[in-house]
């Protein structure tokens, strides 16, 4: 995939690709989790510069913002010039790209009103029983955005009160490396609670409280990350900025590579947690 996305690149054959190609390009790349930024780079430039928008059918339009979205890209212009063109086909969408693109502009945090209006909350919901569990969720995700970062016009209630059901209904998975910052954090006198549940439908992996402060610890292991690199999933970014802005906690991060680093030494990585959260040596 590397090698293919420099050829792809350095030969400066985009102008060649049409819009489905280049659809099915970002797309393949953000499916597998391979970082490619230059190519990324390249083909929005090339989407912008040659104003093609129109001439994407309603899947290549919604996979290629999800390609985007997914890997973390915030080209805000990108996203921007894409709205006309979504707002058209909003009739057009099935329900997987429906939810897509609500998901993708809530996580790029790209205010969209021509597109995100009656006519599209009308089209969900006369789609409603087409969504498949994931994609209900991903419409919580936006239904957050909008009213809750935004102060924009939601999903109905009876709807909400479906996609919410579906987001907070996926058991939470706990791993080794998260028991292992659990206990650390109760070694040193923390009194963490796990998988909480908070009040937007989000779960954090470890509350504290810290000097009358509510901290959320997010144990991020490999699956919040591209690929193999350090770089967020739109994912990891969308709830990163969410729980802050609605639950109105701190949320920090553990990244797996650091919490490794430490090995199997309880002091440095009980030394990595009280400097994470701000307190005193010995406290």
């Amino acid at each position: 995939f590397e090698a293919m996305g420099d050829q792809i690149v350095a030969s400066k054959h985009l102008k060649d690709f049409k819009p489905q190609e280049l659809s099915n390009t970002v797309w393949a790349y953000a499916t597998v989790e391979v970082s490619h930024p230059k190519l990324f780079e390249a083909v929005a430039n090339h989407i912008v510069q040659s104003d093609c928008f129109n001439q994407f059918v309603p899947q290549a339009l919604s996979n290629t913002l999800w390609a985007y979205a997914t890997m973390g890209i915030m080209d805000k212009q990108l996203y921007s010039s894409f709205v006309p063109a979504a707002a058209k086909l909003v009739g057009a969408f099935n329900n997987q790209g429906l939810s897509n693109i609500a998901w993708v502009y809530a996580v790029a945090d790209v205010d969209a009103p021509a597109l995100f209006n009656g006519f599209y909350i009308n089209a969900c919901v006369e789609k409603n029983d087409g969504f498949k569990i994931e994609y209900l969720r991903q419409l919580y995700q936006w239904h957050l955005w909008q009213t809750k970062e935004k102060s924009n016009a939601g999903l109905p209630q009876d709807f909400r009160d479906s996609c919410y059901e579906a987001f907070i209904s996926e058991d939470p998975r706990v791993s080794k490396l998260q028991d292992d910052v659990v206990s650390q954090l109760s070694s040193i006198g923390l009194n963490p609670k796990e998988e909480v549940l908070m009040s937007s439908g989000y779960r954090i992996d470890a509350i504290v409280e810290v000097n009358g402060k509510t901290i959320g610890i997010e144990v991020d292991g490999p699956s919040h990350f591209i690929g193999k690199s350090r770089s967020p999933l739109g994912s990891t970014i969308l709830k990163r900025r969410q729980v802050p802005a609605i639950d109105g906690i701190e949320l920090v991060s553990v990244p797996y590579w650091e919490w490794d680093k430490l090995g199997k030494s309880r002091t440095k990585k009980q030394e990595y947690l009280r400097k994470l959260l701000g307190l005193a040596e010995g406290s």
